[in-house]
C-alpha cells in the first residue's frame, strides 16, 4: 500500500536553530546543485559522507575497505544515518510528515531523512517543496524526474515564478569562482597522478566505458543518477558518445584549464561587455582551441572524473563544477540567453580581504567584473513542465495582471480566474495619497525624490498615521539606497523625534542578523502596547517572507513605486528579448513588475479573515489609471472614488474612521453566508452549480 500523504518540506536551507543533525541534511540537499562524486565500489559510504562531516556526534567511527586495481586499501569513514537507511529500503511511511517530523525520525529510527524522503517522493500523494525542485534541471534530474505524467503540478507563491525561472539557468562567474577552479584543477591533477600511480586499471575501465558511450554502466542506480544530473534541460541532453579528445582524464583537465584561462581573459575585460553564446564560442576557438561540440559534454564528463577517482566531498569542487555547468550551458543554448561583463560591487571575502590589502576584521564591499550567462526568456525553464505534466496551476494572491503571464511564459491558459476575497465586512482600506497637507504632489520619481518638500511630506504623513493607528506600522521604499536616503533627511529634520515620541522605530537593513533582531523588537514594541514602526524595503527580505498579520500591521505604507533599478544591463537586455520577440513594450513590464511588487507589501499585513488593515500607496503615479488597473482583484474591489487622490490629511480622516468601524464587537453569526459557510452553505452551493450544469450539457448535446 502506498502513502496516504506525504509532505515533505525539503527547503533549500536550514534554520539558525537546527541542531548538527539538521545542518548536516542542508548540506546534502545544498549539494545537489554541484555534482556529486562517490565511488562505484562503495557506494552506499561515501555518498553520506557530507552527511557525517557535520555531524561527528552523530557518526561512528568506522571505515570501510575498498581494494583498488587489487592491491590497495582505502578507508573511508561511514554514515550510521545513510547506512541505517540502506538496509531499511522496505521502510514505507503513511500519514503526514514534515521536515521536522522526517528529522525526528531519522533520529528515532537511526536512517537518513534526506535519502528517505527522496525514496518516499514516488509514493506519496501529495508533496510540498520548494520551486527549485522542480525548475532546476540538475536537481529535477535527481528527485522529480520519475514523477507521473498524471500529476497534478501547483506553483503557489507564483508571481516571481518567471524570475525563478530565469535563474535556474543563468550562472554567475567571478574572478573568486575562476581562482578557486585553477586550484581545483591543480588540485585533480595531483589525485589523478596519485591513482595513475597506484590505480591504473581503474583508469583504464573508465576509458574503455566513455569509448563504448556506457559511462553509466556498472554504477549503481544512485551513482548513475548522480552521473547523469546536467545543467541543460532534459529534452536537450545530448545523447552522444562523449568526443575523444576528453575521453582521457589528463586531456579533459587540460581542456578545462584552457576554458578557465579564456573565461578570465573576458573577465578581466574593463567597462560593459554584451556578446552573444554564438560569438563567445567563436572566440573562445579561435583563441584557446576549445569547441563548442566539447563542451556540451563537460559538466558530464567532469562528473564522471570525479567519479572514477573517489572524491568524497565534492563541494570542494564546487567551483570547476561551476565553470563545467556553464560551459555546457554556454554550448547548447543561443537563443534566449546572452553574455554580459560588468562590474559589480560584491562583499569582501575574508580570503580576498588578506590579498586586497584590507585588515583584519574589516568589512566591506569590492567592485570587479563578474561574467554573467544570462537566460532572458522564462519560458524554457517552464515549457519542459508544460509539456510532461497533465495539469499546471499558477496560484498567486498577486498574480495580477493575469494577461502578463501567459506571453512571458509561452502557455495558453485553459482557465483564467482572478477572485475577491469572500469577507462580511470591508477588512481592508486602500488609499492613494498623492499630495501633503501643503498640496505638493508626493512622488519617488527619480527627479523629485530628494526634494526636501516631498521628503518633509512623507514625514508628515509617517507622524501623523503614528498618532493615528493604534499598534504597528510597516512602510516600505523601493531601495535601501533611498531608504538611508530619506531616513538621513528626516534626521535632519527633526522628523525622526516626532516619529519616536508616538512609537519606537526599526529598520531593515541588508544584513539579515540586524534584520531579524529589529523584526524581534518590533513585535515586542507592540505587544508591549507601546507600538512601533518598521521601516523594510520593496523586493527585500520583509516584503516577501514575513506577516504582520493581528494588530503587526495594522497600516502598511508603500512610499513611491518599487520599480526594479533600470540601469541593471541585465534588465536592459531582457526588455529588448521581450520587446522582440512577445511585442511587450519596456514600460508596460516595467509598471507589472513595479506593481505587483507593491502588491506583495500590501498584501503582509491580510493573512486571514480576522486582520485588518490601512493600505497606504503614497506616491502620485497611483492614481493613474494604468497603474491602479494592476493591483489584484483582492484589493480593487475596496478602491473607491472617495480614496483616490488624497492628501495627508485626508488620508489620516479616512484611516481614523475605518479603525473605528474596525473595532466594533461582532459575532461569528454575522460571518455565516459570506466569509463562513456551514454545511448547509455548501450543499446548496453544489445543487446550484448541479443545475446550472444540466442545461449547458443539453445545449452541448443539442449543438452535436
Amino acid at each position: 500500500a502506498i502513502a496516504n500523504t506525504l509532505i515533505l518540506s525539503l527547503l533549500m536551507a536550514a534554520s539558525p536553530s537546527s541542531s548538527n543533525f539538521m545542518s548536516a541534511e542542508a548540506l546534502v540537499v545544498a549539494a545537489l546543485r554541484e555534482p556529486i562524486a562517490m565511488s562505484a565500489t562503495i557506494t552506499r559510504n561515501v555518498s553520506s559522507t557530507s552527511c557525517s562531516s557535520s555531524s561527528s556526534s552523530s557518526s561512528s567511527s568506522s571505515t570501510a575497505p575498498s581494494i583498488a586495481g587489487g592491491s590497495v586499501s582505502v578507508d573511508v569513514e561511514l554514515c550510521d544515518f545513510f547506512e541505517g537507511y540502506a538496509e531499511s529500503k522496505d521502510t514505507l511511511l503513511t500519514g503526514v510528515y514534515t521536515l521536522d517530523d522526517l528529522q525526528q525520525y531519522g533520529r528515532t529510527h537511526r536512517v537518513c531523512p534526506y535519502f528517505l524522503a527522496r525514496r518516499m517522493i514516488h509514493a506519496a500523494n501529495v508533496v510540498i517543496f520548494s520551486y527549485q525542485y522542480m525548475m532546476d534541471p540538475k536537481i529535477a534530474d535527481l528527485v522529480t524526474k520519475q514523477m507521473s505524467p498524471d500529476s497534478v503540478l501547483v506553483f503557489d507563491e507564483a508571481h516571481n515564478i518567471d524570475k525563478v525561472a530565469l535563474d535556474v539557468l543563468s550562472v554567475n562567474i567571478t574572478r573568486r569562482t575562476l581562482e578557486a577552479s585553477s586550484r581545483n584543477l591543480r588540485n585533480l591533477t595531483t589525485i589523478l597522478n596519485e591513482r595513475t600511480s597506484v590505480d591504473t586499471e581503474r583508469l583504464q575501465e573508465e576509458y574503455t566505458r566513455l569509448v563504448n558511450g556506457l559511462a553509466r554502466d556498472g554504477l549503481s542506480q544512485d551513482i548513475a543518477d548522480e552521473l547523469s544530473a546536467n545543467p541543460v534541460l532534459p529534452d536537450d541532453v545530448v545523447n552522444q558518445v562523449i568526443p575523444g579528445s576528453m575521453r582521457k582524464a589528463e586531456h579533459f583537465l587540460g581542456l578545462l584549464r584552457r576554458f578557465v584561462e579564456y573565461v578570465k581573459q573576458c573577465v578581466q575585460t574593463q567597462g560593459v561587455v554584451h556578446m552573444s553564446p554564438l560569438k563567445f564560442l567563436l572566440e573562445c576557438y579561435r583563441e584557446v582551441k576549445v569547441s563548442s561540440h566539447d563542451l556540451k559534454f563537460t559538466s558530464t564528463r567532469l562528473n564522471a572524473l570525479l567519479q572514477t577517482l573517489r572524491v568524497p566531498d565534492a563541494s570542494v569542487f564546487a567551483p570547476i563544477s561551476l565553470i563545467s555547468d556553464f560551459a555546457t550551458l554556454v554550448a547548447t543554448y543561443s537563443k534566449g540567453f546572452t553574455i554580459i561583463v560588468e562590474p559589480i560591487t560584491l562583499p569582501l571575502a575574508s580570503e580576498w580581504r588578506d590579498l586586497e590589502g584590507g585588515e583584519e576584521g574589516e568589512t566591506g564591499m569590492t567592485t570587479e567584473s563578474v561574467l554573467q550567462f544570462c537566460c532572458l526568456d522564462p519560458s524554457l525553464a517552464m515549457r519542459p513542465l508544460f509539456d510532461k505534466y497533465r495539469a499546471v496551476v499558477l496560484t498567486s494572491g498577486t498574480l495580477s495582471p493575469l494577461t502578463m503571464y501567459p506571453k512571458i511564459l509561452g502557455f495558453k491558459p485553459v482557465i483564467s480566474r482572478s477572485f475577491t476575497m469572500s469577507l462580511h465586512r470591508p477588512s481592508i482600506c486602500p488609499l492613494i495619497v498623492t499630495r501633503g497637507s501643503d498640496q505638493v504632489a508626493v512622488s519617488s520619481k527619480y527627479d523629485l525624490r530628494n526634494d526636501p518638500a516631498v521628503v518633509r511630506n512623507y514625514g508628515f504623513l509617517l507622524i501623523e498615521l503614528a498618532g493615528t493607528i493604534p499598534d504597528g506600522i510597516v512602510a516600505f521604499f523601493p531601495s535601501y539606497r533611498y531608504l538611508e536616503s530619506v531616513v538621513s533627511m528626516w534626521n535632519e529634520m527633526g522628523l525622526l523625534n516626532e516619529v519616536l515620541k508616538k512609537k519606537l522605530l526599526f529598520v531593515e537593513t541588508s544584513d539579515g542578523t540586524e534584520t531579524a533582531l529589529a523584526l524581534a523588537n518590533y513585535r515586542r514594541a507592540c505587544d508591549s502596547g507601546r507600538g512601533g514602526v518598521f521601516l523594510s524595503v520593496a523586493r527585500g527580505k520583509v516584503s516577501e517572507g514575513i506577516d504582520f498579520d493581528n494588530h503587526y500591521g495594522r497600516c502598511v505604507v508603500v512610499f513611491g513605486i518599487p520599480f526594479v533599478y533600470t540601469e541593471s544591463q541585465v534588465l536592459k537586455s531582457r526588455l529588448e528579448y521581450l520587446r522582440e520577440n512577445y511585442q511587450i513594450r519596456e514600460g508596460d513590464f516595467l509598471t507589472f513588475d513595479a506593481m505587483r511588487v507593491a502588491s506583495q507589501c500590501l498584501g503582509r499585513a491580510i493573512r486571514s479573515k480576522l486582520d485588518y488593515s490601512v493600505l497606504i500607496l503614497a506616491d502620485r503615479r497611483y492614481n493613474r489609471l494604468d497603474k491602479r488597473s494592476k493591483l489584484p482583484a483582492w484589493i480593487g474591489q475596496f478602491v473607491v472614488d472617495a480614496h483616490l487622490n488624497l492628501s495627508t490629511d485626508d488620508a489620516t480622516a479616512l484611516s481614523v474612521k475605518f479603525l473605528k468601524d474596525m473595532a466594533q464587537p461582532e459575532s461569528k453569526q454575522i460571518q455565516l453566508g459570506h466569509a463562513l459557510w456551514t454545511l448547509e452553505h455548501v450543499q446548496k452551493h453544489q445543487d446550484q452549480q448541479h443545475y446550472e450544469e444540466i442545461p449547458a450539457a443539453a445545449t452541448s448535446s443539442r449543438t452535436q
